[in-house]
């Protein structure tokens, strides 16, 4: 039996389970003003730990993905869907946010994922999507096989303004906690980011397990809009 692309990406030896995805989730409710008890889905689910963190915050959580794997938390639903050609199987305006990260890349065209997304938010409801940053990784981008369709800033704008995004916000984003509190320390980034590229922080990460040095320069796009 082949190993899936979750056992193999997301083992737990390669991608070990850390609390960044509850105070991910926890940075996203606050900026974005997301409500608990909110309908949420999010696509391309994977191993669960950032659709796990919404449910704790009292959200009602709905996952999708290629792969479906067994959860002991029986407030997440979980649902076998090729978001690449398939129709989700939800109906119109079910969700209050749709939310996305690092699963853009992965298409050539992201037309169905975005007319699927807006089919089910409702009117008012809000998006979320991240993906890396082409400029900050475009040497390790790659490095996934399924990656198919890097992005910039600008890419990502425009793909919001053409699906009538509303109140549209995208920007490079720090995947550093510290950054969030303290925005000021992103000059301490840029700099590193002029000396520094990701193999090179990579590097420096792995020898003295900080991980500020790869974060400070490998980026991701964080767009935000409502419809």
């Amino acid at each position: 039996m082949k190993n899936t692309y979750i056992s193999t990406v997301y083992d737990l030896k390669r991608t070990p389970k850390t609390d960044y995805p509850v105070k991910f989730v926890e940075y996203l409710i606050k900026r974005f003003n997301l409500k608990p008890h909110s309908n949420l889905l999010e696509i391309g689910c994977g191993r669960c730990d950032f659709l796990l963190a919404f449910s704790e915050n009292n959200f009602n959580c709905i996952g999708v993905d290629k792969e479906i794997i067994s959860l002991e938390n029986n407030n997440v639903k979980l649902y076998k869907v090729d978001i690449k050609k398939d129709k989700l199987p939800f109906a119109d305006e079910t969700f209050d946010v749709v939310y996305h990260k690092s699963v853009i890349e992965h298409f050539y065209s992201p037309d169905n994922l975005m007319q699927e997304s807006l089919r089910v938010l409702k009117k008012g409801g809000k998006m979320l999507v991240l993906t890396p940053d082409w400029i900050s990784q475009m040497q390790n981008f790659y490095e996934d096989y399924t990656h198919s369709r890097p992005y910039t800033v600008g890419a990502l704008k425009d793909l919001f303004v053409i699906y009538n995004l509303k109140n549209a916000q995208v920007e490079l984003f720090y995947q550093l906690p510290i950054v969030w509190k303290i925005p000021q320390i992103k000059i301490i980034c840029k700099i590193l980011s002029v000396f520094l590229n990701s193999f090179t922080a990579r590097k420096i990460t792995e020898i003295t397990k900080i991980k500020f040095f790869r974060w400070a320069v490998e980026l991701m796009i964080i767009g935000y809009g409502e419809k």
